[in-house]
This record gives C-alpha cells, sequence and structure tokens, in this order.
C-alpha cells in the first residue's frame, strides 16, 4: 500500500475523498499514538485497569478524531486526537463506576475546601490551610491527596472539556507556560488566559509536574526520578495542583 501523507495537503486531500482505505491506513499510522495515551493513562491507575481496556476505548477516540479533523483549523492532528483519544480512555472509565463512592466523597470534600478558602482568601490556599480547614494532620492530608488522585484525573475533564477549537487540552496551556513569548498568541482566548494566570500562581513544583505530565508526557514514575520524589509524593503533588487549578479558574470566571 502506498503510504499516507500527513501533510496539511495530505489531510484536506482525505477531508473531500473520505476514502476507506486511507482512512484505514491513518487509523494504522496513528495507533502508537493510542498506545502511547493509554499506557500514560494506566500508570496513573489502580492495576485492575488493564491495557488493553484503555486501548480500545482509545481507538473509538481516533476513529472519531479521523473522521473529524478539518485541517483548515490549524491544529496539528496529534494534539487534535490526543484529545478525544483520552476523552474516549476517561469515558470508558466512567462506565465502568470502579472508582469507591467514599473515595468520590473524600474528593468533593476535599476540592468544596479548596474552593471555598480560594474564595474567602482571593488566593490560592497553602497545603496547611487545606489541612486545617478538614481538620486533617497535614500526614493525613498528603495520604488523601494521594489516594483521590484517580478522581481527580477523571474529574479534569469536567472543567477543561473535550475541544474540536485550537484548545484542546492542558498540554497546550503547559507548553505555554514553558515559552514566555507563547502567551501573546493566546489572548484572544479567555479560558486560556484564566488558565495561565492561575498557573503562574501555583508553586513552582507543582507547575513543573503539570508541565512533565502534560507536556513532556512523563509518567508520575519518571516524574519522580527527575524531581528525586517518590511516585506517591508526585501523585499528591499533582491532584492538589489540579484542584488548585480548578479552584483558581472558577474563582476567576465567578468575578
Amino acid at each position: 500500500m502506498k503510504a499516507v501523507s500527513v501533510t496539511a495537503a495530505g489531510w484536506e486531500a482525505y477531508t473531500q475523498s473520505r476514502s476507506e482505505e486511507t482512512r484505514e491506513q491513518l487509523l494504522l499510522q496513528y495507533m502508537p499514538l493510542v498506545r502511547r495515551v493509554a499506557g500514560r493513562m494506566v500508570g496513573t491507575l489502580p492495576r485492575s485497569v488493564r491495557m488493553e481496556d484503555m486501548v480500545s476505548a482509545g481507538v473509538v477516540g481516533l476513529l472519531s478524531s479521523v473522521n473529524n479533523f478539518d485541517p483548515s483549523l490549524g491544529v496539528k492532528f496529534e494534539t487534535f486526537a490526543t484529545n478525544r483519544i483520552r476523552g474516549a480512555m476517561v469515558d470508558a472509565l466512567r462506565e465502568l463506576d470502579w472508582v469507591p463512592r467514599s473515595i468520590r466523597q473524600k474528593a468533593r470534600q476535599l476540592e468544596r475546601a479548596i474552593d471555598e478558602l480560594a474564595q474567602q482568601q482571593g488566593r490560592l490556599p497553602e497545603d496547611t490551610e487545606i489541612a486545617a480547614r478538614l481538620g486533617l494532620t497535614f500526614e493525613n492530608y498528603q495520604r488523601l491527596l494521594d489516594e483521590v488522585n484517580v478522581t481527580v484525573l477523571l474529574s479534569l475533564d469536567d472543567t477543561f472539556p473535550h475541544s474540536t477549537t485550537a484548545f484542546g487540552n492542558l498540554a497546550d496551556v503547559t507548553a505555554d507556560m514553558l515559552t514566555s513569548s507563547s502567551l501573546d498568541a493566546i489572548e484572544d482566548n479567555e479560558l486560556r488566559e484564566l488558565i495561565v494566570d492561575v498557573l503562574k500562581k501555583l508553586p513552582e513544583q507543582e507547575r513543573l509536574v503539570l508541565a512533565l505530565y502534560y507536556y513532556e508526557e512523563l509518567t508520575f514514575k519518571e516524574i519522580g526520578g527527575i524531581l528525586g520524589l517518590t511516585e506517591s509524593r508526585v501523585s499528591q503533588i499533582h491532584s492538589k495542583a489540579i484542584l488548585k487549578l480548578k479552584a483558581g479558574v472558577r474563582q476567576n470566571m465567578n468575578r
């Protein structure tokens, strides 16, 4: 078979012809992307979640991406597809409903505490303030962050939904944080501006974990190796960074 062109012109040709043969070739070519997204997600989930199940769900997202991609948007297909692939995997996890109700309740309590503190103080709360609000010792607060990380990962899509626009996922915004000159290019996007503003207010370690996870696409274990932290500690940092990010965005949107 003739190789598929993934240039803008190649995609434009496919969108016009809708050739079944070309679509199958595109699906095969981008399967490694599905496996890469699945591998990163499985690395943050309990062992009961199988890689094969995530890949199967991700293929649904890939198929939707190939069918709906519009090269005229000026977005790379990988960026467009990664968001939909991950969204399909998250949807599959929600359908399984394997997160215990007790964990969901704890996650809601933690998120509510951070939201309330942010609203009252007009800034993102410190760890000690959150722990005090929940009536927890600092050690138990850290254990809670680790415990609710899976729920935080799934709820992230409620705040930043899969989109067909240029703003596809948190990876795009963390990339902006790593390249200050690119901030000027996103001034016309209110949500991105809000997220970038809140990201800049997070402690450096939390920003770094988000950048390494969402932009560099490293696993928690790999991030821990770079920062000299345990995988569990990275999980904790990720949880509180995302919860603070969501609280900060909501706080700014309600002004």
